[in-house]
C-alpha cells in the first residue's frame, strides 16, 4: 500500500502502524501525490489545534479518520500518537475485526502500562489509557497489564549500578524455516565452532577486567543464540568455567543457557551446565506435533522433548522454560491445543507462546504455503491463555513484531516468583545489556531514557576477524557507563 504524507513527516510512525493493520501487503513510500490505491496522511494547524486527517482508498473504496491536538499539548510523541490514531480510525473501517492491538504499532506495548504503574497510576489507569487512547482489545490490555505488574516487581529487584550479561553462540543443529538469526548449522560451520570459542574465551576475559574496574556488577546472565548446547559438554565447560573465572556472579540473580533443540541436549551436558553454575534454562519444542516438526526443519521428536526435559529435572535444574509457536504451517488449533496440554503435564516453570512472524531472510517468507489463517491463530492464543491462567501461570513479559500472524504477540508465561529477569529487564529495557558472543546488542541506558546500542559482528567468520574491534566496542560500552555514573 501506498503512503503520501502532506504537512508532516512522521514516516516511520505510520508505516509501522500500516504494517500492523494490513500485514503482508507490500509497502510503498511516494513523495508525490497519487490517484488510486494507497493512504494519505494530512497534518494542519488551526487556531492553536492540530488537525490529523487519513484518507485511505482500497479496492476503490476511500475511507476517512480524523484526531485533534490543541497545540498547547504537542510533543514529539503526542503528534505522532495523533497521526496514528488518525490513520487507525479510517483504517479499521476496512478491517473484518477490530484489530487486537488497536493503534498501537510498537513492539513493546507494556512500556505504556509500565510507566503509567511506575508514576503512580493504578492497573483501572491502565486499562482506560489503552482503551480510550489506542484502542486497544480487552484481551490485550489485560496481558499488558499483568506483565506491567510483574515488571514493576522485577524493577524493585535493581539497583543504579546493575547491568545484565548476555552471549551470543551463533551456531544451530540446523535452521528452522521460520527463523532468520544469523545462526550457522553446523553442517556447514562445524569447522569455525571452536576458533569462534577460543575467541569468545578472550572476549569474556577482557569483559572481566572491564567489569572489574568499574565496579558494575552483573544481576542476570542469559547465553542465548543461535542454540548455546550446539557446544559439546567439554567446550560447554571451558565456558562456563571462563565466566565463572574472570566474572564475578557473586550478585547474580538468574543464570540463563537456552538449551533450545532438544536434539542438542543430553544428561552429561545438562550436568555441566548444572554444575557450573545455571540455574535455568529452555527446552523449545515449538510444536509437540512430529510431522509439524519434521516440517520445520527439526531433527528431533515430541518424545525427544519429553525425555530432554526428564533429564533436565534430574539434573537439578527447576527452572525450566518451554517455548511453544502458534501458526506454525501443517498445525492447526487441535494439534496446538494437544501441544500446549502436553507441555504443562510436564509442569514447567516458564512457557513461553510465540506467535509465528514471517521473517523477510527466512525460508518461510520464499514458501508461505499452509499459512494458517489470523482466526485459527486467534484461536490457538485464546486456548493457550485460557489453559495458562487455568494452570497458575501468569503473563510476564510480552512482545510484539513485524510481520507477525494475526498482527498479534509473544507472551512469557510463569508460575508464582518464576518469572524469568533478564527477559524483563532486556525487553522494557530496564537497565543496560551487556552483549558478547555473536550477533549480540549492548545497550546502555543514558540519562533521560535514552539507549545506545553497540553491536558485535553477526557471522562467526566475522566475528573472529573483527574481535579487536570488539573489544574496543566493549570499552566504549564502559566509558559510556561511567558518564552514566555521574548521573546517578
Amino acid at each position: 500500500m501506498r503512503l503520501y504524507l502532506d504537512g508532516h513527516a512522521e514516516r516511520y510512525a505510520l508505516e509501522q502502524l500500516q504494517m500492523a493493520l494490513f500485514p503482508g501487503e507490500p509497502m510503498e513510500y511516494t513523495e508525490t501525490p497519487f490517484d488510486g490505491d494507497g493512504a494519505v496522511s494530512t497534518l494542519r494547524r488551526k487556531d492553536g489545534v492540530l488537525l490529523a486527517h487519513t484518507a485511505i482508498c482500497k479496492e476503490g473504496r476511500t475511507v476517512t479518520g480524523e484526531q485533534t491536538l490543541p497545540e498547547a499539548e504537542e510533543t514529539v510523541s503526542t503528534r505522532r500518537r495523533t497521526l496514528q490514531q488518525s490513520y487507525y480510525k479510517a483504517a479499521v473501517q476496512l478491517l473484518d475485526v477490530p484489530p487486537p492491538w488497536g493503534a498501537l504499532a510498537g513492539v513493546r506495548p507494556t512500556k505504556l502500562t509500565t510507566r503509567c504503574l511506575m508514576h503512580g497510576g493504578t492497573a483501572a489507569d491502565c486499562d482506560a489509557l489503552m482503551r480510550d487512547v489506542y484502542y486497544v482489545q480487552p484481551e490485550r490490555r489485560r496481558l499488558c497489564i499483568d506483565a506491567s505488574l510483574a515488571t514493576v516487581e522485577a524493577a524493585s529487584l535493581l539497583r543504579p549500578k546493575d547491568l545484565s550479561l548476555y552471549i551470543g553462540i551463533p551456531f544451530c543443529p540446523t535452521r528452522c524455516f521460520y527463523c532468520s538469526f544469523v545462526s550457522q548449522s553446523i553442517e556447514k560451520q562445524a569447522h569455525l565452532l571452536e576458533p569462534f570459542l577460543q575467541s569468545l574465551l578472550v572476549e569474556i576475559e577482557t569483559v572481566g577486567q572491564l567489569l572489574a574496574q568499574s565496579g558494575w556488577p552483573v544481576r542476570t546472565v542469559y547465553i542465548g543464540g543461535g542454540t548455546p548446547t550446539t557446544l559439546s559438554a567439554e567446550q560447554l565447560s571451558r565456558l562456563l568455567a571462563a565466566i565463572s573465572s574472570h566474572v564475578n556472579l557473586s550478585q547474580c540473580l538468574e543464570y540463563t543457557v537456552e538449551g533450545g533443540r532438544p536434539d542438542t541436549l543430553n544428561r552429561e551436558k545438562l550436568d555441566v551446565l548444572r554444575s557450573g553454575g545455571v540455574d535455568r534454562i529452555s527446552i523449545n519444542p515449538q510444536t509437540m506435533q512430529d510431522a509439524v516438526l519434521q516440517r520445520m526443519g527439526r531433527r528431533h521428536t515430541a518424545a525427544d522433548v519429553v525425555s530432554a526435559y526428564e533429564d533436565a529435572v534430574a539434573a537439578g535444574f527447576t527452572a525450566i522454560n518451554m517455548d511453544l509457536i502458534a501458526g506454525l504451517p501443517g498445525d492447526s488449533p487441535a494439534g496446538f491445543a494437544e501441544s500446549l496440554a502436553r507441555c504443562l503435564a510436564l509442569d514447567p516453570s516458564n512457557l513461553t507462546v510465540h506467535t509465528l512472524a514471517i521473517k523477510r531472510s527466512s525460508d518461510l517468507n520464499l514458501d508461505r504455503t499452509g499459512l494458517l489463517p489470523a482466526e485459527a491463530v486467534a484461536s490457538m492464543l485464546e486456548t493457550a491463555e485460557t489453559a495458562l491462567r487455568g494452570s497458575g501461570y501468569a503473563p510476564y513479559y510480552l512482545y510484539r513484531q513485524k510481520y507477525m500472524s494475526g498482527s498479534f504477540e509473544n507472551v512469557g508465561w510463569s508460575k508464582a516468583g518464576s518469572a524469568c529477569l533478564y527477559n524483563i529487564y532486556m525487553m522494557e529495557e530496564l537497565h543496560s545489556i551487556l552483549s558478547l558472543g555473536g550477533g549480540g546488542v549492548s545497550k546502555v541506558n543514558l540519562p533521560g531514557g535514552k539507549l545506545e546500542r553497540l553491536s558485535n559482528p553477526k557471522y562467526p567468520r566475522e566475528y573472529l576477524e573483527r574481535l579487536n574491534d570488539t573489544l574496543d566496542a566493549h570499552r566504549t560500552f564502559f566509558r559510556m557507563l561511567n558518564e552514566t555514573e555521574r548521573c546517578i
